[in-house]
């Protein structure tokens, strides 16, 4: 099975970098660097339950 997956925009990946590297707190979790580039719904939803179980 084959999924499709869009990446966001390039402009707005490099605005979240520019803007993380001026952020002196420790990076988010992965899942909170999904949800503020919109790519929660890009990943299947068994691939968030694997990653949950491990």
């Amino acid at each position: 099975m084959s999924a499709t997956t869009t990446n966001p925009p390039k402009h707005l990946v490099r605005e979240y970098l520019e803007r993380r590297s001026r952020d002196p707190k420790p990076p988010p979790t992965p899942e909170e660097i999904r949800r503020q580039l919109g790519w929660e719904m890009l990943m299947p939803a068994d691939v968030k339950m694997a990653q949950q179980r491990s």
